[in-house]
């Protein structure tokens, strides 16, 4: 099977995942970081902003260009989109007449755009015509099969993280304190300020100076790479948020929390509930009150207390195949049924 896979090329993008362990499993890869070729675009000069946002920008025909010269070059059985801001219906509808099996995994809501990078025109517009979808979301997939009549599977987010990093992550002396991994918005930051009331909370991120000022919130750039895995990791607790469109299932800090042995204060959601043990593996809560009677409980317990929820949240994100390298298997498993 030869797949060709249209999407981000950075170093955090879940496209890197997936194309590593396809190939592992004997899957021939072909990549084009469309994603990427717009924002080197986009964010080179202020002058190409000026020109996209007026319509007179021609960075979409140059990836419409190079997309049908790799399609040409590498033939591919399927193309494997993920989200797919940057192609158009009509260069899509060029691709299936190829006799080409499209494929579209979105990492956020195709029908709820939250930020202006999660999605546009050619999000919605493209929907009707890929042969399979990919949705982390139950709501979302329902959806696309009911009016699209087309199938859409389940695959959720995981998490990526070398056996020898995580020992290192766990050999760190522990923080006990509160703490957020995340960018703000104004929900966000309308939560932990009221969480910070009753405890002090550090946050990591980009912004978060001009949403809060509270004596109680410590202010941290973001980390990246093996200081994102130890901050996790580091604190007795770490607080997970939902944002407008994931509010009943999951995000990434979902399994990246318990994945590395961090213990996680997550919304009560039936996704939340379905992959982990309440009390044992993470913890949820509801509303603001139940939000700071767990905060209250954990920061109380003791180390030897902290260590077994920690063991425990590990062992389940391992044991039940919520890594990456787990995740595209599920979806190789899928295309092939797609191609017969």
């Amino acid at each position: 099977m030869r797949v060709l896979i249209a999407g981000s090329d950075e170093v955090w993008s879940l496209e890197r995942y997936y194309a590593r362990y396809l190939k592992d499993a004997g899957v021939q890869i072909y990549t084009i970081p469309v994603q990427s070729i717009f924002y080197s675009y986009y964010n080179k000069r202020l002058i190409n902003k000026v020109l996209f946002k007026l319509g007179f920008s021609r960075i979409g025909r140059v990836i419409e260009s190079r997309m049908r010269a790799m399609v040409e070059e590498t033939r591919p059985d399927i193309l494997w989109v993920f989200k797919g801001m940057e192609l158009s219906p009509e260069l899509l509808i060029w691709i299936r007449g190829r006799g080409i099996r499209l494929v579209n995994y979105n990492p956020d809501n195709p029908f709820l755009f939250s930020g202006k990078g999660s999605g546009n025109k050619n999000v919605t517009d493209s929907i009707g015509l890929y042969h399979l979808h990919f949705s982390y979301d139950r709501s979302i997939c329902n959806k696309i099969s009911q009016d699209y009549d087309i199938p859409c599977r389940i695959l959720p987010f995981g998490f990526e993280l070398p056996e020898e990093l995580y020992r290192h992550c766990r050999e760190q002396k522990e923080t006990v304190k509160l703490c957020f991994l995340g960018n703000p918005d104004e929900d966000r930051a309308a939560f932990i300020s009221r969480l910070a009331d009753d405890f002090p909370i550090d946050v990591f991120g980009t912004g978060w100076g001009n949403f809060v000022r509270h004596e109680k919130i410590t202010i941290y750039p973001p980390v990246y790479g093996e200081d994102f895995w130890k901050t996790l990791c580091r604190y007795r607790v770490q607080l997970n948020l939902m944002r407008v469109h994931n509010l009943h299932s999951h995000n990434m800090r979902t399994f990246e929390i318990p994945g590395v042995g961090g213990i996680g204060l997550l919304p009560r959601t039936p996704d939340h509930e379905a992959f982990f043990e309440e009390g044992k593996e993470v913890f949820l809560y509801g509303d603001m009150p139940e939000c700071k009677e767990k905060v209250a409980v954990l920061l109380k317990m003791t180390p030897g207390e902290a260590t077994e929820i920690r063991e425990a949240a590990r062992s389940r994100s391992v044991g039940s195949g919520y890594t990456y390298h787990d995740r595209a298997l599920q979806a190789l498993a899928e295309m092939r049924k797609l191609q017969g």
